[in-house]
Parts: structure tokens; sequence; C-alpha cells
């Protein structure tokens, strides 16, 4: 078998169209394309993205690097370093924080970050830990316990 033995198999190839050859070909005179207009004219049509003159969509988006959440949720935050001032065995929650005045202010759920040192048993009760803040609290004898906003 030679490269110029492979050829479609018969009846399944169509001739291609021959556009303005005359009334009598079919597609003569303006070759099926209409009258006038931008996709009559020869040559390429619009590039891709084109929206006939309204800003397109690749123009239309933010071109940062990410978009902004619709509703982000939002934490009162405290680093474990704060919590060393505790006595030890110590309920530790939003509000038992509020009430002790290491914490001024009630931003939404209370979430723990680990900065600091820890070295007083804890029982602290918060809606997010960071796994820094969960090791710390745990390696200090405490115990971490996520509660619902």
């Amino acid at each position: 078998m030679r490269l110029s033995d492979a050829t479609p198999k018969k009846g399944s190839t169509k001739r291609r169209r021959r556009l303005g050859r005359g009334i009598s070909a079919g597609q003569g005179a303006s070759c099926g394309k209409g009258m006038r207009g931008q996709n009559s004219r020869s040559g390429s049509s619009t590039r891709p993205g084109f929206e006939g003159g309204q800003q397109p969509l690749y123009r239309r988006i933010p071109k940062l690097k990410h978009f902004t959440v619709i509703n982000p949720k939002h934490y009162t935050v405290i680093n474990v370093g704060k919590l060393a001032s505790l006595p030890a065995g110590t309920e530790v929650t939003l509000a038992s924080l509020l009430e002790a005045g290491i914490l001024t202010a009630n931003k939404g759920a209370l979430k723990i970050l680990g900065d600091g040192d820890l070295s007083v048993a804890l029982d602290v009760k918060a809606a997010a830990f960071t796994a820094s803040a969960r090791q710390k609290i745990e390696a200090a004898g405490g115990s971490c316990e996520i509660v619902a906003d």
C-alpha cells in the first residue's frame, strides 16, 4: 500500500461549492451570502469575541486577581497568646472574652489564631481555629470545640 492509495471511500466526499460562476450554477452573483452587509463581504469574518460594537465580554469583566466575595464571613479574631492570661480550666467563648475585657468589640463569630504561646489548659469554644492555634491549645492540655456562628 502506498500513500497515494489512501483515498476517502467512494461517496463519502462532496465536491466544493464553486461560488460566483453564473446564475445556473445555483450560487451565482452574491454567492448565497445575501445582498449587502458585514457577512456578505469577502475576507475573514469578525474576530472571535466581537459583539457588533458593544463592549465585548472580555473587556467588560474586571481584570483583578480575584473577584470580591459577595457575602464574606466576618470573624472576631484573637491570638492564642492573649488567652495565656486566663486562669487554667476556663471556658473561653466570645461572651466570656468580652466580659473579661480581652476583646472590646463583637465583629462576628470568634476565630482563634495561632500567634503567641499558651501554657494553661483552656476549654475553647469558637467558630473557627487555625491549625497552629488548635495544636497549641491541645498541646497545653486544653480542648477545642467548634460551635455554630
